[in-house]
């Protein structure tokens, strides 16, 4: 009987696999795609906008995986139908329940029993079934491949406090293409960075959904990016995808050393002193003993300013020192703004990189 139950799985499924452009297309036509890996494999990465339903849970995964190494795939998939066979009702409702046009997007991790296994499932209560070929393994060598790609980028720097985030954001509401690694990555990129942001993604997931992020764009047109370090927080950008960003032209705003101080200090001081006093300790022995016990006892005593100041000095000296060393792009471009309306910022962006030829 197991045996005939396998032919009939991989007999449904044979002519229902499709590429990961296919897949990826029917999941933004609005199709419903479910993840049928454990939770633990979830949660350390998935494709947006999936739902886990998991066809075995953490400990069931391990148990069979352990039982198929010592006792080979017979007793493996034996094992494996007595997990399912309970759970086979309510699979079914929850694929109703979101397969609202009665179609539905099923992957695991190699596009192998399990996401077969589902997709059986779902045919058999009449629902239109896709299984992503290769699983996610192949949406993980796609986007690495996709991420290696040669972008034409336009990278927004300058000074700690220069409202980079900001003019990304009003830039991208004007319609141009922008990507947001610190809102991606759940960080600001200091070791103040993590101060009211949610926690930050697994490196596999922030991947994820920075490719989600550039698929979405046209790859031969200019792309507002900020300028980073190959790591923001504790996730790392992709090698070649920050190497390219190293190498585009690079816009470095020029803003008063007063705005950028009181940037910093709204945006900072929203948390208790204890967590600004916290953040300051990793950067004591670059900042100095006595930098840093002065500026916490300017914290202490709500003198945020001049603590900013402090902290500003050496964020400066780094960035200057980046600058020099790694950005060795075709261009360097130098902005002052001159005044403090984004709106008007972003349009003087617009007119500078136009008349330098680069929109």
């Amino acid at each position: 009987m197991e045996k005939d139950l396998l032919s009939d799985i991989k007999q449904t499924t044979k002519s229902n696999n499709v590429s990961v452009e296919s897949f990826l297309q029917k999941r933004d036509e609005g199709y419903p795609l479910i993840d049928v890996r454990s939770p633990a494999e979830y949660e350390k990465g998935h494709i947006p906008g999936a739902v886990n339903i998991p066809l075995f849970n953490n400990e069931e995964r391990a148990l069979i995986g352990t039982l198929y190494f010592k006792r080979g795939k017979e007793d493996a998939v034996s094992r494996s139908l007595e997990v399912i066979g309970p759970k086979l009702k309510d699979f079914a409702t929850k694929g109703i329940s979101l397969a609202e046009n009665q179609e539905i997007l099923v992957y695991c991790w190699r596009g192998g029993m399990r996401s077969s296994s589902m997709a059986w499932l779902f045919e058999t209560i009449g629902l239109k079934t896709s299984v992503l070929t290769g699983g996610y393994k192949s949406y993980r060598h796609y986007i690495h491949n996709y991420l290696s790609y040669p972008f034409s980028f336009i990278v927004i720097g300058g000074m700690t406090g220069s409202g980079k985030t900001e003019l990304l954001t009003e830039l991208n509401r004007q319609g141009y293409p922008v990507v947001n690694l610190e809102k991606l990555a759940s960080h600001k990129g200091s070791v103040f960075g993590a101060i009211g942001e949610p926690d930050q993604p697994t490196n596999e997931h922030f991947e994820n959904l920075l490719f989600e992020n550039m698929f979405l764009l046209d790859k031969e047109k200019p792309v507002f990016i900020e300028d980073e370090s190959i790591s923001i927080g504790s996730l790392f950008i992709p090698k070649p995808f920050h190497q390219r960003m190293l190498e585009c032209p690079l816009l470095n705003l020029i803003v008063p050393h007063e705005e950028r101080i009181e940037r910093l200090v709204n945006i900072y001081t929203c948390v208790e002193k204890k967590v600004l006093i916290h953040a300051l300790g990793k950067i004591e022995k670059r900042l100095g003993t006595e930098n840093t016990r002065r500026a916490i006892g300017l914290i202490c005593r709500d003198n945020f300013d001049e603590a900013v100041f402090i902290v500003l000095h050496y964020y400066d000296k780094i960035y200057y020192r980046t600058m020099q060393n790694l950005h060795k792009g075709e261009k360097t471009i130098n902005l002052e703004f001159r005044n403090a309306d984004l709106a008007e910022r972003s349009q003087q962006i617009i007119a500078c990189l136009t008349y330098e030829k680069l929109l």
